[in-house]
């Protein structure tokens, strides 16, 4: 990696149902299907959206932002 270059979290999770989760890390992959670990998935995917913006108000932010760039 180059010097000038910030590295981001790479990591990812997809919910498949409540047997699954699979969680993608710069280093390798995973399949969870532990029902307790599968909560705890869950439960950071709810929080993940309510924190979330959508529809118009998506769009107001994302406006704002490319604006600001300008």
């Amino acid at each position: 990696m180059s010097p000038d270059r910030e590295r981001w979290p790479a990591e990812g999770f997809w919910i498949y149902d409540t047997a699954q989760v699979n969680v993608e890390l710069i280093s390798g992959y995973l399949t969870i299907t532990q029902p307790s670990e599968i909560v705890m998935y869950a439960e950071a995917f709810a929080e993940l959206a309510a924190l979330a913006v959508y529809g118009s108000s998506a769009r107001a932010l994302i406006t704002s932002a490319t604006d600001a760039l300008a």
